[in-house]
């Protein structure tokens, strides 16, 4: 018995819009992760670029539970001695919305090439409108 791989030609990519209003951070970027990796179809290769891309809509409105916003601190090194930076979920979040889902989702993502092509399929918005209603895209519900 054989092992059915895709094709890069055979695999299709939909459009799918997550709106994450009023949702919890961690699983929207999950739901999110999921979708960009393709193990939703039953056609999904560990080793091959087979998922869709993905719309989060409403980024600015996603809620954080516990005391996150004021616990929860997210590095960044200039690599430069003494470069570290630290910020808060709760600054972030109000500052920059999408880099936080940017960085909840690159996190669930495979650190290599793959998960970087993978990363690239993302879309985020702060609010309702987006410009990609040429493509079509479907509201995902999870």
């Amino acid at each position: 018995m054989k092992t059915w791989t895709p094709k890069q030609g055979e695999v299709e990519r939909k459009w799918l819009v997550i709106d994450a209003k009023d949702r919890v951070l961690g699983r929207v970027a999950a739901e999110a992760a999921r979708c960009l990796r393709g193990k939703h179809k039953p056609t999904f290769a560990p080793h091959m670029d087979t998922g869709d891309f993905v719309i989060i809509l409403n980024a600015a409105k996603v809620r954080l539970t516990g005391r996150k916003l004021d616990q929860k601190i997210y590095y960044s090194h200039s690599h430069y001695i003494g470069g570290l930076k630290a910020t808060k979920a709760g600054k972030l979040l109000k500052e920059k919305p999408l880099e936080l889902f940017r960085r909840a989702v690159r996190g669930m993502l495979p650190k290599n090439t793959l998960g970087r092509a993978q990363l690239r399929k993302l879309k985020i918005y702060e609010g309702d409108s987006h410009p990609h209603e040429a493509q079509q895209p479907e509201l995902h519900k999870f």
